[in-house]
This record gives C-alpha cells, structure tokens and sequence, in this order.
C-alpha cells in the first residue's frame, strides 16, 4: 500500500514525536513511522503496569492529524520513498522531505560470562519490566556506565526487583566534578535527586567495575572489581548498560554524510538540522547522544525547518546550545576508562548471533575478510551489537582491524525481510519505473 505525505518522520520517541508536532503546526500532511507499535520511542516505552510518564502522553495526545504508521519495520530506501513491512503487508512511504529521528541503542561490550541466560542490557531489563516480564523479588545488580543505570534501576525497583547494587565504572571524581555542573541545568538537577530519592537504601558505587558473570545454567554471581579489591555479589539478574550508540543505518543507506569524529558514527548536519541531502534533515540521538531534553529541542527545530518555517527552527538554536553542552559534559565525565575495553579475553564471544570468540576476529586484514571467515556480523542483529563493541575494544586492542566491523545492516534491506515483502517491493519499483 502506498501512501503520500510532505514530511516524513522517520522513529517516534521524543525527537519524533517534536518534529511531526512541529510541522504538522504547519499545516504540512505529516507521516510518523516506528518499528513499534505504539509512540514513545523507548525513552517513554509504554509501561503495562504504570503507563506512560505525563509528557509521553502529552506528546502523544499532540499528534492529530499525524497520520501514524507503528509496527512498521523499514528495510529498503529508493528516490523519495521509504518501503517498510507491516503486519498487515508492506507499505511505501513517499514524502518530499524527510525526518531522521531513529534515535540510539545500547553499548554492549563483551565481558566473560555475558552470554548467560539472566545477563541483560540494563536498558533492556528496563524494556522487559514495562512490558510485564516477572522481575519482582529477583535480586538484580546493575552496573555499567551513565545515567541510564539510574533510570534502569528506578524501573526495576517500582516493579518489585530487590537492586543489589548500582556500579558505576567512573570514578568518584569525575562523578563529583559531574554533580558540580549540574546546577547550570536545573530541570537535570531535580531528576536526578528525584532519581536517588526513588533509590534510596540502593547502594551506589563509584568506581566499580563488573568484570565477569559466574553461574551454571544462569547467571548466579557478579564479580566487580573495586578500589578495595574484587568481590562477588550474588544475584538472579544482571543488567549491565555502557552507554549508547547511535542509529545511522538508514542514513548511511540513503547517502547522508556521517561525522566519525567520535568512535560511533553520528549524522552531520548543518545549523537547520539539513543533512548533506537537501531534503533530509535529522534530530536527537542520531546527531550524537544528547538526552531527553536535547531530542524534544532538535525534533521540534528539524520539523520546523521541514515544514518550511526556518525562522521557528532558528529560534530554537540557542535552546539547542545549551542542551548539547550538558551531553558533552556528559560524555566526558562518563568516558569509559580503558580496562572497560579489555575485559574480555580470547575466548570471549564478541558476536553472540554466529557464536564468534574474540580470538577469531583478531588477525584479519580488513572487516571483510572477518566477515567472511567468521561470519561476525552476519547474524539477525546484523552487527548491530558486535560492530558497535568491536568499535570500542580497537581501541585498546591493537591487534584489531584498523577499520573495525561495520554493521551489515548498511546495505539492504536494513532489517531481515520477507520474500513475500521483497517481491511487493520488485514489483512496486517496477511500476514507478513505468510511470516515469
């Protein structure tokens, strides 16, 4: 089924959600598309239990007139049109110009023992226990690095998980040097203290790092190493969370130029949020992780400018300014110190969907030759989770391809498709290429 708009919003959490409320304000015929099927991205993921957070559902309530395509998977990109799959079948998306909101997935870094049974992403246990998987009364560690810990830990415990531990890799230090600057932010400030308040009598360490998961058939204990020495916590759960990397796979698909200043890929855009395509644009978490704050901001000026009214996208710049200068103080008072990236060791698996030990990727003259050999990369998540990691771990493993993996997922389709689907699409190019 086919189907024709002005703007086309590509992810509805928060920065999405901005721009098709801002151009729609227009009075432009707005698209929003989301591989899930409800909005909210996964910063707001519906809670089954507790619902969504109040500015969720303002945002939400915000999009009449939007017209909203959830569940809609996109896997390949032609000239001015994005095709999808659907439950109900595939679709193609026209539009004339166009919103990257696609936003962020976790960091995963391979440790030993990460692939047992009960070892998560902490934002992935978050995700689990909003959707009604049983955490209550499970003894739950969480370590890693950020403030994701904070929110992830928050959202267990109102479920009724018993959270043994935060562990957070950066030091006290930097934590303080991190609290000092907060006041500059009060909206962050107050979260943050409402975050602690929900957590108290929750131990939080500074300075403690997870270094392995022990158990037979789960996961049963976690080893952190401290300024005191290593010690073993037991536990029924273990989420552990290294940050975030960006979404870019559609725009390295459509051609847009990326910026690879940072070790993750993020897309390069101009002040107006315009891509290297002039009928493109991009918002949030794709730019370079920036937060909540910074994703409404950039959503809002990117629909703004798509719809046509730049002086409204302007105006939003020096709001911009400000909430990307707390993602940089982020960034660098949560940098991962350099033992997160040599935790594993030979034997560690690096790519969990082909079973690859990180042994086998070393040696290999180009990430081609890896793939090929190995398959790493080659799996369902297509290298989503081992090109990410890899990326990272070069960084002290000089024994690595320079270029490290890239995900397979640059290529189409971008996610694993349907021969039925396929065949729609075929046919579909087929009859735009008879109209012209």
């Amino acid at each position: 089924m086919a189907h024709d708009v002005d703007v086309l919003v590509v992810g509805a959490g928060p920065a999405g959600l901005a721009a098709a409320q801002a151009a729609a304000s227009q009075g432009a015929r707005v698209g929003l598309v989301d591989a899930q099927p409800r909005a909210g991205g996964q910063v707001w993921r519906h809670d089954l239990r507790f619902g969504a957070p109040a500015p969720a559902r303002r945002s939400i309530a915000g999009l009449a007139g939007v017209e909203w395509f959830g569940g809609c998977e996109l896997a390949l990109a032609n000239d001015g049109v994005l095709l999808g799959d659907r439950a109900d079948g595939p679709v193609a998306l026209h539009w004339r110009k166009l919103v990257l909101a696609a936003g962020a997935r976790e960091l995963l870094l391979p440790f030993p023992g990460w692939t047992l049974p009960g070892v998560t992403s902490a934002g992935g246990l978050q995700a689990l226990a909003k959707q009604g998987w049983p955490v209550a009364g499970k003894r739950v560690v969480v370590a890693g690095s950020g403030p994701l810990l904070l929110a992830a830990a928050a959202t267990l415990k109102r479920h009724g998980a018993v959270v043994a531990g935060i562990h957070e890799q950066a030091g006290a230090a930097a934590l303080n040097r991190f609290v000092a600057r907060l006041p500059r932010w009060p909206a962050k400030l107050a979260q943050a203290a409402a975050l602690r308040l929900r957590l108290l009598g929750v131990p939080y360490r500074s300075g403690s790092l997870v270094v392995a998961a022990h158990g037979d058939e789960a996961v049963r204990e976690v080893e952190i190493d401290t300024a005191r020495g290593r010690e073993r916590i037991p536990c029924d759960l273990l989420a552990v969370g290294w940050g975030l990397v960006p979404n870019v796979e559609l725009a390295r698909l459509l051609g847009c130029r990326l910026d690879a200043a940072d070790t993750h890929p993020c897309v390069a855009v101009d002040d107006a949020l315009r891509t290297s395509l002039p009928d493109v644009y991009a918002a949030g978490e794709a730019l370079g992780i920036g937060g909540l704050d910074c994703a409404r901001i950039e959503g809002a000026m990117a629909g703004y400018a798509a719809a046509g009214n730049t002086a409204a996208a302007a105006a939003l710049r020096a709001r911009r300014r400000h909430a990307r200068a707390f993602a940089e103080l982020l960034r660098r008072q949560f940098a991962l110190r350099p033992s997160v990236r040599s935790l594993a060791s030979a034997d560690t698996i690096v790519c969990r969907c082909e079973d690859v030990p990180l042994s086998a990727v070393r040696g290999h003259v180009d990430p081609r030759q890896a793939r090929l050999v190995t398959r790493c990369g080659m799996g369902a998540c297509q290298g989503r989770v081992c090109g990410a990691a890899l990326r990272e771990l070069r960084l002290n493993e000089p024994g690595l391809p320079a270029t490290t993996l890239s995900p397979v997922a640059t290529r189409p389709p971008l996610f694993p498709l349907r021969l039925a689907a396929l065949a729609d699409f075929s046919f579909h190019e087929a009859e735009q290429g008879t109209d012209r």
